[in-house]
């Protein structure tokens, strides 16, 4: 185990979740998704899943888009609205969406999509993945008549009047759901999804195997899903892998009561998982970053970790639902 001033610092704040009122606030304040109250992050990120997943032959624009872990707005669920989709599904496992600022940022992305602004790259955006070859606006993913029907003033008005409070109502054909707690597959209708996106979402997941099968169901046939993961240690310890070193009554300790943090998961648990679950992998872009250990300081859980699993420090996957 190697335990430095950051990993203390760790345990004493997952110790502080046992004090009363503690935990709740812990856990806003560490949990809600990073940039999403930004209006050109939740722009980038959209187009970037949608940029890779066309190049990966998905080229049918999604209907019914669900995403997990939403964070503090619906932003990157607006975008998706904006550019094509009828429904929208954001499932959480605490609330930590700021309804009043999702017409701000709504307003906001309208105009970046109406003026084709060139996707935010990593001059903006640094620790963002997936890196894209190009950040034009993608003119040939929308073509001309496409666009001017996405961002008819009648449509918009309609997004935008399902945005506060959140409604379950259906306008017209168009609705958003924000699902929380979303702990049970039933949480949405089998076979009825066309896209499901997560960024750095998945690395805090408990029941990985559970959470495959689910999102397996929610597809429809050749639908797919798109997650950005973080393998890293989210600044629990003072290196990138240091987490993989702490024995499992140390985590406890770290954890505390929050009802999710990191899982600790590698790479080849997520891999394998998904295929077990059915799904056909069509993108697998890997970051890698020399590792900071040695073997025997590891713990006991995590002796037997690849080399691969390692040093996989982020991936960018993408698989479909094989019927």
């Amino acid at each position: 185990m190697i335990l430095d001033r950051k990993g203390l610092i760790s345990i004493i704040k997952g110790m502080g979740t046992y004090l009363p009122g503690i935990t709740r606030f812990i856990q806003k304040k560490s949990g809600a998704t990073v940039g999403t109250s930004s209006a050109r992050y939740c722009y980038s990120v959209w187009l970037r899943h949608l940029v890779i997943a066309y190049k990966n032959g998905f080229i049918e624009h999604p209907k019914v888009v669900a995403e997990l872990g939403p964070g503090d707005s619906l932003g990157i669920g607006l975008a998706a609205l904006i550019s094509g989709a009828d429904k929208y599904y954001g499932l959480d496992v605490i609330e930590f969406v700021n309804k009043e600022s999702n017409i701000e940022i709504f307003d906001d992305l309208v105009e970046l999509f109406l003026n084709k602004s060139p996707i935010p790259d990593d001059n903006e955006f640094p620790r963002l993945k997936p890196l894209l070859d190009s950040y034009e606006f993608p003119n040939y993913i929308f073509n001309d008549n496409y666009f001017e029907t996405i961002l008819s003033k009648d449509r918009l008005v309609k997004i935008r009047a399902l945005i506060v409070p959140v409604s379950t109502d259906v306008s017209d054909y168009i609705s958003i759901k924000y699902i929380v707690p979303w702990d049970d597959e039933k949480a949405i209708l089998k076979n009825s999804v066309d896209m499901i996106i997560s960024q750095a979402v998945l690395e805090h997941v408990n029941d990985i195997d559970g959470s495959y099968v689910a999102m397996y169901k929610w597809l429809k046939p050749g639908g797919l899903m798109s997650h950005e993961i973080d393998f890293k240690c989210h600044r629990i310890s003072a290196n990138w892998d240091y987490h993989w070193t702490y024995p499992d009554y140390i985590w406890k300790l770290i954890v505390g009561k929050r009802k999710y943090f990191l899982n600790r998961h590698p790479y080849s648990v997520h891999i394998n998982s998904l295929k077990n679950s059915g799904f056909k992998m069509i993108c697998d872009i890997k970051n890698n970053t020399e590792s900071t250990i040695k073997r025997k300081n590891l713990a006991k859980r995590f002796k037997e970790m690849s080399d691969d699993d390692l040093t996989t420090s982020e991936v960018f996957i993408q698989a479909i639902h094989r019927s």
